[in-house]
């Protein structure tokens, strides 16, 4: 070997250390563990701090204090019937480093919410909104004496029915402890673009905020390396820079990646920027940056482009909440979700109706999902929590951020931005959702409300017609109408031009409900992209009075009709159908259902028939699907002549989560529904064929029969030949047995994996019986914890935080987490007069 390929080896060696070196040079610690927490009758805040902690419980956060609780019908289902409350966190630590030369900060994920923070019994700050980052800087109030520090945080949820979904109490999103030298990267304090992409290279552009508080100046180097996911330094740059005593300076950087590994739904490739700050050879600190190299492109008339390709966005919203776990979710619990819903062919989510966690962020990143990232669901004007449009209550449990919006909203705002900003899964920021139901003159404005106090009498054609006037008439109208204190267009683009302040290479929008007042108000010129809300019908209409406008779909119910808006309307690239998941609340006096929105999986994340459906949509391969159901509970009849299912009413054709059985009283008419992605569909009972149907007779893609019952095998089957592909449901037995399945087997001693365990009612011949339920007693020894378990049923009210429950639909699901030590754990399901099942999770180190 030449002593030129030998010194170009040695040089990649010693580059290859040193990025090590900075990688591992560590800023964060893991602040979940050891925390102490007790609820408090008083809202009101300690006198002095810290407090005696002795009797209180030790908790590991994340943490939800709500749905440890009993559900109760005198609380309020806005919020899915579990209470609230006043909770106090505190912590006890070390000082991590002498405060002379470092600098240490602690941050909050989230807290729900009004939270009050403390070090050592000096206040830190506050932060109402329970949805937004924060962070201190702890360094002024660290111990030097080697005591013990004691960080608390009283958090005021007393308001409880305070949003119009389940919202969790608590510090329910991780906490990190944060130590770096005086002259360092502060928190959130890269930004990193890709303003050119090609399959050949990409332009990487990186913003890096330096800070000193040091007392002198000092001049260093920034040293930035972009490595690839399999570890290879694919770019370097470095500058020479100074910086004043206590000043702040942004750095701007250029690299340029060859042949970039681009981040796409389907090649999810992401990227680390490891930047150094160098004083000499000494490493000062290191910030690590996740991030993609993609190319986004909105245009008009033709949609959206991921790196040059014309995309549609399939997209479910979803509310952040996850079953038994309540708020507080272990990233294994959405990773089990996203798979199920990737599956079906989705590749988008909209985070309703407020930013999600970080951690929720980072797996979208890495499965490959895109976000709509949404801010708020009200501006200046409150929404009411039990009824939603506008606020028609006045009482204490329902006061909620609309009291704090004016002072907060640009903080909350700019913190979430800075966190979320490097997410390559991020592809669009929401301002708002349909924030015009609190404008009471938008609604008058229309034409369709019949008086000025009731918004529930209203016209069915404002759902279904076309707009009353002429955009000229309701600019008129809505010139003579008294919009009251605050101007919701000019809310928006204060907001709009916050998020502008921050990131200009993703677009704004916002969920629109009355599309056709927010175009001649302003309030959609604040934006980028209108975004309708279950207002397809005015698309037509929004084209063609305002052409330059790009309009698409942010909400609907996630029929096939909604679909054809996106395949048919020039331009509409987008739906985030209502709901992926299912999740708690919105239910005002409906109890005992705490839940029922869900439609491709439940409470517990199991399968609906809406999976089903969603696939035969949305993914490109061969698909079918039965389904079953009453026809007296289905919406059809039957014609007496032919046999068809003839639909009874306009509403009949809007798809409905369906049976998965084929168990009912002998010759009752039962409908019975395939969902397939192939033109014409043959039915057969136990063998006998009862004949074929056409896509032409489904007008929502759903081939239907009405069949008197039979015990028995029904099978649906299509494709062509050498390529058939069919479904089948049996009818089945008395249960006699039952399975008990966990997803994980291993699981790492970390505090955080979770293993899903799903019991399943059988019969003899192993086939899942769906139509029965029994009580099941989990029991689990070793070291793990227990959190719960969740059968899925809307109107389950059985506390999640126990070791027992009755199935539905024949099935149910426990989770249990890994602690900090490797043991093997044993989980056995009980069940009356049948025989235990039990498996063994191994917790390695």
């Amino acid at each position: 070997m030449n002593i030129v390929k030998q010194l170009g080896l040695l040089m990649l060696c010693l580059l290859n250390t040193t990025i090590v070196m900075a990688s591992e040079h560590s800023r964060s610690v893991d602040f979940n563990f050891n925390w102490r927490f007790t609820l408090v009758e008083n809202t009101g805040l300690p006198k002095t701090v810290p407090l005696e902690d002795t009797d209180w419980r030790d908790v590991r956060l994340p943490h939800d204090w709500s749905v440890e609780a009993s559900f109760d019908e005198s609380l309020e289902g806005a919020t899915g019937y579990l209470p609230g409350g006043v909770g106090i966190y505190q912590k006890h630590f070390k000082t991590p480093a002498d405060p002379k030369r470092s600098n240490s900060y602690i941050l909050f994920d989230g807290v729900y919410n009004n939270a009050t923070f403390w070090l050592n019994g000096q206040r830190l700050g506050q932060n109402p909104y329970g949805y937004s980052p924060v962070h201190f800087n702890l360094t002024d109030h660290l111990k030097t004496d080697g005591s013990n520090n004691v960080i608390t945080v009283h958090v005021d949820h007393s308001r409880y029915g305070d949003s119009r979904w389940y919202t969790g109490s608590g510090i329910y999103r991780n906490v990190k402890l944060i130590t770096v030298d005086k002259l360092h990267i502060p928190i959130w304090g890269t930004f990193i673009t890709s303003p050119e992409v090609s399959a050949q290279q990409a332009t990487i552009n990186i913003e890096v905020n330096v800070e000193n508080d040091n007392e002198d100046k000092k001049s260093f180097m920034l040293r930035t390396h972009i490595v690839d996911n399999v570890g290879n330094v694919v770019a370097t740059t470095v500058d020479k820079s100074r910086i004043s005593s206590h000043k702040s300076k942004l750095i701007e950087q250029e690299l340029t990646v060859s042949n970039p590994k681009l981040w796409d739904i389907d090649t999810p490739n992401m990227y680390q920027a490891i930047t150094t700050i160098l004083l000499g050879e000494e490493v000062i600190d290191s910030y690590t940056t996740p991030f993609g190299i993609r190319e986004l492109k909105f245009e008009l008339n033709k949609g959206f482009y991921l790196n040059g390709k014309a995309t549609l966005v399939k997209g479910v919203s979803i509310h952040h909440d996850a079953g038994l776990v309540g708020a507080a979710v272990p990233k294994d619990v959405w990773r089990r979700r996203f798979q199920a819903l990737k599956e079906a062919g989705v590749n988008a989510v909209r985070t309703a109706h407020n930013p999600f966690s970080q951690e929720f962020l980072d797996l979208c990143d890495e499965m490959g999902l895109l976000v709509q990232n949404e801010f708020f669901d009200e501006f200046d004007y409150a929404k009411d929590k039990r009824l939603n449009m506008n606020e028609r209550h006045d009482d204490y449990i329902t006061r909620g951020y609309v009291e704090h919006f004016q002072d907060s909203a640009k903080s909350d705002l700019t913190r979430t931005m800075l966190r979320d900003r490097n997410h390559p899964s991020v592809f669009q920021w929401s301002i708002g959702n349909e924030i015009e139901w609190a404008y009471v003159n938008y609604r008058h404005v229309t034409g369709f409300w019949k008086g000025t106090e009731d918004p529930t009498k209203i016209e069915p054609r404002f759902w279904k017609g076309t707009p009353k006037y002429t955009p000229e008439e309701l600019k008129q109208r809505y010139e003579d109408s008294d919009e009251g204190q605050y101007r919701l267009a000019e809310t928006a683009k204060k907001l709009n031009a916050w998020v502008k302040e921050l990131d200009t290479t993703r677009p704004t929008t916002a969920n629109f409900i009355m599309p056709q007042i927010s175009h001649i108000s302003g309030y959609a010129d604040a934006v980028d992209i209108v975004g309708y809300s279950y207002r397809n019908n005015i698309i037509p209409w929004g084209q063609t009075h305002f052409p330059d406008k790009l309009i698409t779909i942010n909400e609907n119910p996630g029929t096939w009709d909604d679909w054809k808006n996106v395949l048919e309307q020039p331009g509409v690239f987008s739906q985030f159908m209502w709901t992926g998941i299912d999740y708690m609340g919105e239910r005002h006096q409906k109890w005992p259902h705490k839940s029922g929105w869900g439609d491709i999986l439940d409470l517990a994340g199991f399968k609906l028939q809406g999976w089903n459906y969603f696939k035969s949509i949305w993914v490109n391969e061969p698909f079918i699907s039965l389904g079953t159901l009453p026809l007296k509970d289905s919406g059809f009849d039957v014609d007496k002549l032919s046999g068809l299912a003839t639909p009874s009413g306009n509403r009949s054709y809007r798809w409905r989560d369906s049976n998965m059985h084929w168990n009912y009283q002998i010759d009752a008419p039962i409908l019975v529904e395939v969902a397939s992605n192939h033109s014409i569909v043959e039915l057969f009972l136990n063998g006998e064929s009862l004949g074929s149907r056409s896509m032409s007779e489904a007008p929502d893609r759903i081939f239907r029969w009405v069949v008197p019952y039979q015990s028995g095998t029904l099978t649906a089957k299509t494709g062509f030949e050498g390529q058939e592909i069919e479904a089948t449901m049996e009818t089945t037995g008395e249960v006699v047995g039952f399975s008990l399945t966990p997803d994980r087997v291993e699981l790492t001693a970390n505090g955080y994996d979770v293993s899903h365990l799903v019991v399943q009612l059988h019969d003899k011949q192993g086939r899942a019986v769906v139509t029965e339920n029994a009580q099941v007693t989990f029991e689990l020894q070793g070291d793990a914890r227990w959190l719960g378990v969740d059968n899925g049923a809307p109107d389950n009210v059985q506390d999640f935080q126990s070791q027992s429950i009755v199935t539905a639909k024949g099935r149910t699901l426990a989770m249990v987490q890994a602690n900090i030590k490797a043991n093997q754990v044993m989980i056995t399901a009980r069940i009356k007069g049948l025989k235990d099942q039990s498996v063994i999770i191994n917790i390695t180190d």
